[in-house]
């Protein structure tokens, strides 16, 4: 089954600080709980992402047990947006398109996630009880990580 996680959050900066922090890969592990144990092990010269480039990471979700995950960025619409795709990683489908959109106050930053989990029924039943969880844990400790970043003076 697939399904879909969606965020938006007002950030205080213009796109170009919001841009420059997104599309750098070293950041991921800043906007990580740090229980996730998410490293990024690719090392990125200019930090800064490119249409066909590849991002390898470990990341121990349950149990510290180490999981490795690579993403490509499959299209890049610069300071617009851009969308990360698992090539290899505990989901069967992960495809996490982000969006910036200049504003009076800002930066409207958007996430769409479309995820779906191997296994079947054995993969459902594991989104009711963990997944689905986790991921909101992750995405609401970026949304208060990004709030002190971007938002409080």
């Amino acid at each position: 089954m697939k399904y879909q996680l969606y965020r938006e959050q007002q950030l205080r900066c213009d796109v170009a600080t919001a841009w420059q922090f997104f599309s750098n890969p070293d950041n991921l592990s800043k906007i990580t709980p740090k229980n996730m144990g998410f490293v990024v092990l690719t090392k990125n010269t200019d930090g800064n992402i490119y249409e066909g480039m590849e991002i390898d990471y470990t990341v121990s979700p349950l149990l510290g047990i180490p999981i490795k995950w690579k993403t490509r960025i499959l299209k890049v619409n610069f300071e617009k947006s851009f969308t990360d795709f698992q090539e290899k990683g505990p989901y069967k489908l992960w495809n996490h398109y982000h969006e910036f959109i200049p504003n009076a106050d800002g930066v409207l930053m958007k996430d769409t996630v479309d995820y779906e989990l191997p296994f079947g029924f054995l993969g459902t039943f594991a989104h009711v009880l963990l997944v689905k969880n986790k991921l909101n844990e992750i995405f609401n400790y970026r949304f208060q990580f990004l709030e002190k970043k971007f938002n409080q003076k």
